[in-house]
Order: C-alpha cells, then sequence, then structure tokens
C-alpha cells in the first residue's frame, strides 16, 4: 500500500495515466480512409461537397475556439478540459458513424475544431503536476505516445481494409469504442493545484538566481538548474528564513491566488511584447507560421489529391500503410536532428528555406504526376521534411524562453498560422470563395512552399553574408602587415 501510495504520489502515476489517454484518443483506424469512407456508399457524399463544404468548417472552428479554449484550459487547470475534449471525441466519431447529410458533416467538422484546439490541455496538464526537472522525460513520453498511437491506428486500418477484414463502417465503429477507453481514464487523472497564468504559486525570488533560466529551457541542464537553487537555499539560510516546523526553508512560497481574466490578459501581452522584440525569434516565428498552414492545408486535404488520381474503388488504396511509415519517418528524422552539430542560429534560416524548396517540388511532383505510388512517396518526403524543420524551429524558440513563455509563443504561432489558414481557405477551398478543384488547390500549395523557400533562403543567405562580414571586420589584422606599417611609420 505504501509504495501505491508513492508511486500516486509521483511523477510516473499522471504521467503514465496521460499517454493512456493520448494512446487511445489517437488511435483512428478510420482517419487515413476518410474520403474512401465518405465518398463511398456509406456516407454517399460527393468529392466537391468534402472538399469545399465540409472540411472547410474544421478550419473555422477552430479558429473561432482557440484563444477561449486556451484561457478556458488554464481557468479550469486542465483536467475538465481533457475530459470534454474526450466527450468531444466522442461526438465527433459518433457523428461519423451514425449520420450522413452535409449538415452533419459540418457539425462534425465543428465538433472537431474543438477537439484539436482542446490538444493545449494534454500538452499543458502535465507541466502542472510534474517537477520541473522531469519536463523533458514527462514531455518525450507524452509526444511520442501519441505518434505511437497514429502509427498502431494507421497500421491496424491498413490491415483491416488490405485483407477485408471489416467494413469501413465497423472500422468507425471500432475508432469509436477505441477512443471511448480514454474517457474512464481521464477521470483518474489528478487534478492539478496550480496552472501557468490563472493559479500561480511563486516563491519569494521568482527566477532561481539571476541570470539563469528556468530548467524547462533547453539551453538549461538540470544539474546547472539544481546548483542554483543550492545557492537560494543557501540565502535564505542567511535570511533566516524558516518553515512551519521551525526548520530553515528551501524557498518561502506564496500564493497569488486566482488572477482576473484582465490581468492575465494584460501579462500575457507583456510576455508576447517582451518574446517577439527578438528580431531571431520573430523571424523563426513566421516561418513556423507559414509553414505549419501550408502543412495543414496539404495534410487535410491529401487523400481527396489521392481520391483524384487513384479512386478507391478502382485500387486496393493504402493510405494507412504510407500514414503509418511517414510518422515513422517523421519521427526518426525528427530524433535524428538532436544529434546533429550545427550552428542553426547562423545556418538555420539557410536550412529553412532550402528544405522549404525541396518541400515544394515534392508537392509539385505530387500535383503534376497522376501516379499514387508518386503521390504516397512525394507525401513521405513531404512530411519528413516539414517534420525535422519544426524541430529545427522549435528548439531554437525554446532555447531562450522559459516554460510559461513557450506556451504562449507555442500558442501564437499556432494562432498565426491557423489565421493564414483561414484566409487560404475561404478564398482557395470554401465554395463561397473561388471553391477551386484538388489540382488548382496542391498548385497554389506548392507555390506557397516555394515563396517561403526563396524568402528565408535569400534571408538565411543575408545572414551568413553579415555574419562573415562582422567575424572579418573583428579579425585582427595580419602581424607582418602590422609591422609594415610600423616601419612606414619610422
Amino acid at each position: 500500500m505504501e509504495l501505491m501510495r508513492r508511486w500516486r504520489s509521483g511523477w510516473r502515476y499522471p504521467t503514465t495515466l496521460l499517454c493512456i489517454y493520448g494512446f487511445f484518443t489517437t488511435v483512428k483506424p478510420m482517419e487515413p480512409f476518410l474520403i474512401p469512407y465518405l465518398t463511398g456508399p456509406d456516407k454517399n457524399l460527393t468529392t466537391e461537397q468534402v472538399n469545399n463544404q465540409i472540411f472547410p468548417v474544421w478550419t473555422y472552428s477552430y479558429l473561432s475556439v482557440l484563444v477561449p479554449v486556451f484561457l478556458l484550459t488554464d481557468w479550469l487547470r486542465y483536467k475538465p478540459v481533457v475530459v470534454f475534449q474526450c466527450v468531444m471525441l466522442f461526438i465527433t466519431t459518433a457523428l461519423l458513424l451514425w449520420t450522413q447529410s452535409v449538415p452533419a458533416m459540418q457539425a462534425m467538422q465543428f465538433f472537431y475544431g474543438v477537439v484539436t484546439a482542446s490538444e493545449v490541455a494534454y500538452f499543458s496538464y502535465i507541466y502542472s503536476v510534474v517537477d520541473l526537472k522531469r519536463y523533458r522525460k514527462a514531455t518525450s513520453y507524452s509526444r511520442s505516445i501519441q505518434l505511437l498511437g497514429y502509427t498502431v491506428g494507421s497500421v491496424l486500418g491498413q490491415i483491416l481494409v488490405s485483407f477485408d477484414l471489416l467494413s469501413y463502417s465497423n472500422i468507425m465503429l471500432l475508432t469509436l469504442i477505441l477512443n471511448s477507453i480514454a474517457l474512464p481514464v481521464s477521470f483518474f487523472l489528478p487534478m492539478p493545484q496550480q496552472s501557468m497564468f490563472f493559479h500561480r504559486r511563486r516563491t519569494a525570488e521568482i527566477t532561481t538566481v539571476e541570470g539563469t533560466n528556468w530548467p524547462g529551457d533547453s539551453s538549461v541542464d538540470v544539474t546547472e538548474w539544481e546548483k542554483s537553487q543550492e545557492e537560494v537555499r543557501n540565502k535564505n539560510v542567511e535570511k533566516g528564513v524558516r518553515d512551519e516546523k521551525g526548520s530553515v526553508a528551501a524557498e518561502p512560497e506564496e500564493s497569488v491566488g486566482t488572477k482576473s481574466c484582465s490581468q492575465v490578459l494584460l501579462q500575457l501581452w507583456r510576455d508576447f511584447r517582451d518574446c517577439y522584440s527578438s528580431r531571431e525569434l520573430l523571424y523563426w516565428s513566421v516561418w513556423w507560421a507559414m509553414a505549419t498552414c501550408g502543412y495543414n492545408q496539404t495534410v487535410n486535404y491529401v487523400q481527396v489529391l489521392w481520391e483524384h488520381v487513384q479512386p478507391s474503388q478502382n485500387f486496393s488504396i493504402y493510405n494507412g500503410g504510407v500514414e503509418a511509415v511517414s510518422n515513422l519517418l517523421s519521427a526518426a528524422t525528427a530524433y535524428g536532428i538532436g544529434f546533429t552539430k550545427v550552428r542553426w542560429e547562423q545556418w538555420g534560416e539557410l536550412a529553412l528555406g532550402g528544405f522549404s524548396g525541396l518541400g515544394a517540388a515534392a508537392l509539385f511532383i505530387m500535383t503534376f504526376i497522376s501516379n499514387i505510388w508518386v503521390c504516397y512517396v512525394g507525401y513521405i518526403i513531404f512530411k519528413c521534411l516539414y517534420m525535422l524543420l519544426i524541430t529545427i524551429a522549435m528548439y531554437q524558440i525554446a532555447a531562450g524562453l522559459s516554460m510559461e513563455r513557450f506556451a504562449l509563443v507555442f500558442g501564437a504561432n499556432n494562432f498565426g498560422a491557423l489565421s493564414l489558414q483561414t484566409v487560404i481557405t475561404s478564398v482557395v477551398v470554401d465554395s463561397g470563395g473561388l471553391g477551386l478543384p484538388i489540382i488548382p488547390q496542391f498548385t497554389i500549395y506548392a507555390s506557397y512552399f516555394l515563396v517561403i523557400s526563396v524568402v528565408f533562403s535569400l534571408r538565411g543567405l543575408f545572414s551568413i553574408w553579415k555574419a562573415q562580414k562582422v567575424k572579418k571586420e573583428a579579425t585582427p589584422p595580419d602581424r607582418n602587415e602590422s609591422l609594415g606599417v610600423e616601419e612606414h611609420r619610422f
């Protein structure tokens, strides 16, 4: 019993439950086959209805609820929103399974937008119940388990479809059952006592030692942070600070209490200005927002392209296998970047431009070569390139930020991406706008990444030239030249 109590009070218990929750909310065997399911005999919708009337609703709903859900998540201290997300996911899957009309599918997309916006609770929850020194490990577990869930779901769906073991409707029912397992798990999550903004508990000295970052920063080693905390404890000893038991306190805590919404918004605005006052962070964030917008558009509509190139009624589709391979290779690419010794502060912008150009080339090839296998390979390459670059961008941005500010920048960048995505969707995709077919759509997406490539390649070349110029000016003159000058003077 004592062992169980210790385990429940430690960091492993909430992390394990959150990982179980993350796995079952991402195991979706039907997701890679959503277009064949909607346009097949089960729903009998047209590709145009799905592409131009149904899918755009997700973008609009996601944007409309993102900020309110972000604030509500912090105010309610994460767990209620995690439970709420699971309920919304159940409703989304149920609508897909048991309804059929265009309005019903639009409602399904609205609820899925709420599900996507609520992911902020999943990624923020762990930081409120885990010690700072466990941040990296807990983050690694919670993020990797989601990738595992997507991969398992894609492989399972491919097996069921390829061997004709279940119909699309039965696979959707299986998806509903798997997602439902996450709901009771969410109830057992411990309720956090604090949050990042509304319910904060701060110490008498907010930072550890002046000039020392939080251990949530990727640039700070945990050992270094612990040493700085020891310095603070020593200061408290000198000050004679004692706790309730009469022992010297490591650091007195002051309960800030629940802040008003206006106070939180004002603090967020100040942090926002401070973060984006850094020109380097601003450039990386601009790429993040622009590239994520294009990536989301590509991933959201790629199944429509595959269906156009090779109708599922005439071909044994391998969408699930492609998604599984792309997820695994993307994970390997993102993992491998951590072992590369590159000065990203100097070469990063050029890398953003160059690899974005390769992504644009992959999209152009997918668009104009009407071969399903070329489309599959192009999609895998494009996804791996994006995951590679977004990993670099996240690392560079997080290197100089505390965990609270990283959450703010993460949310702001995604909000920027979603705003751009809403504009593109309303103009290019929505039937109320141009309502373009899928080939012109992907031509625009490829051209969009080509523009990103040109802009950041030029910016990267300029940064390298400027750095070389500064280095050359800082280099002392050659010794022989100095002697020659001195001799000439005499």
